[in-house]
């Protein structure tokens, strides 16, 4: 009994991302699978810690992609995003049953309130333009076997995503790698540098600086060129780890042992798995439609649309 109730306390831990990937569990027993038949609440709102009310489920998701995606993107792209954002707090929450945090972790949540103070006066234009979205999508859901996927997300990509296996060691049959191109067209910043003192680098990784950290580096690489793991001095860092000890956008990174200082060159933003947000700009200006921009990032996957009052999915109209 102990051990069911271990087991079942992992399987719920690794619901939280997308810092921590749950391994898809379609084929085991203890797969806190969440079925798109069950008994829900008719409307389904969302409880948000911070939030004083439980809010309607557009009416959340109306909120993540104003916090989650630049309101000036295609509107395809913001669909899209739409899609992805209810897809994964239905899922999260057990359909409105748990809490949801507004923070990167999970999805970024911004209300009305903080809507109009970062819009200014563009607010009704802003906010009609995103209810016109948001309302196009009413209800659509990803699923893969008639599943709710998790749907992870992610600023800017290096040219390819990630796959959940690289990223987190698990499998997941629509979280894998795919061409994610021509992102620096629209996204800003797409390569950045960072400096450290050989101090400062060492002193990140918990080692005293010698030169050894440099003659004895070693680095593997995953197959959407993202770091897979570092070595120095006889100890391994995951690229992963890298990224957070450094504060680094991306795991794709490049590393230069200088005479004075240590440089990083970096590609891309955020953990690479799932949809690119730029990408899904690119998508969408080249005339892509929200549906095919969800089934190029999630591969084997359907969109169908959702009903809290009829608690069962049937297949979306394609609005592309």
């Amino acid at each position: 009994m102990k051990q069911n109730i271990l087991l079942l306390l992992i399987c719920i831990g690794l619901l939280f991302l997308p810092f921590l990937l749950i391994k898809e569990k379609h084929d085991t027993k203890n797969a806190p699978e969440l079925k798109l038949d069950v008994e829900v609440d008719c409307p389904i709102l969302i409880e948000v810690k911070g939030e004083q009310k439980s809010i309607p489920l557009e009416t959340y998701v109306l909120g993540v992609v104003a916090a989650e995606m630049p309101i000036s993107f295609h509107e395809e792209a913001l669909k899209a995003q739409s899609i992805a954002a209810r897809t994964y707090v239905l899922r999260e929450t057990n359909y409105g049953d748990k809490a949801i945090s507004k923070t990167v972790q999970k999805q970024v949540y911004a209300s009305e309130e903080e809507r109009k103070k970062r819009w200014g006066a563009s607010f009704p234009e802003y906010e009609e333009k995103l209810k016109k979205v948001v309302a196009s999508t009413e209800g659509e859901i990803v699923v893969y076997k008639d599943q709710l996927i998790t749907a992870m997300f992610f600023s800017t990509s290096n040219g390819q995503t990630e796959s959940a296996k690289n990223y987190s060691g698990y499998s997941i049959p629509y979280l894998v790698s795919v061409p994610s191109q021509e992102e620096e067209l629209y996204a800003p910043n797409v390569n950045k540098q960072f400096e450290f003192t050989k101090k400062e680098w060492a002193n990140a990784f918990g080692l005293k600086w010698t030169e050894g950290i440099a003659k004895t580096y070693r680095f593997t690489k995953t197959d959407s060129n993202r770091i897979k793991s570092i070595e120095m001095v006889g100890k391994t860092w995951t690229g992963r780890e890298v990224r957070t000890l450094l504060g680094l956008p991306s795991t794709d990174f490049k590393i230069s042992f200088q005479e004075e200082k240590v440089v990083v060159e970096t590609v891309g933003y955020g953990h690479g798995v799932g949809m690119s947000q730029y990408g899904a700009e690119v998508l969408a200006n080249d005339s892509v439609g929200a549906h095919d921009i969800l089934l190029h990032y999630y591969k084997g996957t359907e969109i169908k649309s959702f009903s809290a009052c009829l608690k069962s999915p049937t297949n979306a109209k394609n609005s592309n």
